[in-house]
């Protein structure tokens, strides 16, 4: 099925029954992605008094309960409301969900004694583009970030220049494969979160944050459709399945 989006008074045709996704799924057992020092999300059938819910065990229904925090077990979608005392809910601050986006690789490179994301490449693989959203995919690029334990490994992260640059380019949702765009243990600074929402000077209540997707490899590098959905939970983030759709035609 086709689709057409105009964007910048051009139209774009996108096959819609080829979806792209680029989120993690939760699984409740200990080979789930992880982050932040919390147990691993659980996902065990509801028990209560004789009745345990699932029909393997002689219930009619398998009903669940789900353990999990969006930001250390899942693909998430955050708003400015994860860093300020006042409550803002990415469900509240989300209401568009189609955007033209960049998918970009980037190796981390070294700097004092961290891997980060700088400006620098940030500027060589996006340039000057007009996009609305940018996926930045990390090297290596292995199957592995699906069950990855970054607790106390100090991944990659992208720095406070990084993130104003991508602000001055108008990207409002900014997509990328680890567990935050900033440092695992900055003190409490969370340069590029404070930079990218606007902290600070004009807050940009519009923007989102989402991590923990996957991009595989076999999606290159360019100029892409992003459908962004959350699960409509009142919180600052939520979980999320961000997918891609190739740009097929313009006129």
């Amino acid at each position: 099925m086709l689709a057409t989006l105009k964007v910048n008074n051009r139209n774009h045709t996108i096959d819609l029954s080829k979806p792209l996704d680029i989120s993690i799924p939760m699984k409740g057992n200990a080979s789930n992605v992880n982050a932040w020092y919390i147990g691993h999300p659980r996902i065990e059938p509801h028990t209560e008094g004789d009745f345990v819910g699932a029909v393997a065990q002689g219930a009619a229904v398998n009903f669940n309960d789900i353990w999990f925090n969006p930001h250390s077990h899942v693909t998430h979608t955050e708003c400015l409301g994860h860093i300020t005392e006042e409550f803002n809910s990415v469900n509240k601050n989300l209401m568009q969900y189609f955007f033209y986006a960049e998918v970009v690789t980037i190796a981390p490179e070294k700097l004092n004694g961290d891997f980060v994301i700088s400006k620098k490449q940030l500027h060589y693989a996006f340039g000057n583009k007009k996009r609305d959203a940018v996926i930045i995919r990390t090297l290596p690029n292995l199957r592995d970030k699906f069950s990855r334990q970054y607790s106390k490994t100090n991944p990659p992260y992208v720095t406070e220049d990084a993130a104003k640059f991508l602000v001055e380019k108008g990207v409002e949702h900014l997509l990328i494969d680890l567990p935050s765009i900033d440092k695992e243990r900055d003190g409490g600074e969370l340069l590029a979160h404070r930079a990218f929402w606007g902290l600070g000077s004009k807050i940009r209540n519009q923007a989102t944050i989402t991590e923990f997707i996957y991009v595989p490899n076999s999606i290159v590098d360019g100029t892409y459709f992003l459908n962004l959905q959350v699960a409509p939970f009142e919180n600052d983030a939520s979980p999320s399945r961000p997918v891609l759709y190739e740009n097929i035609v313009e006129e």
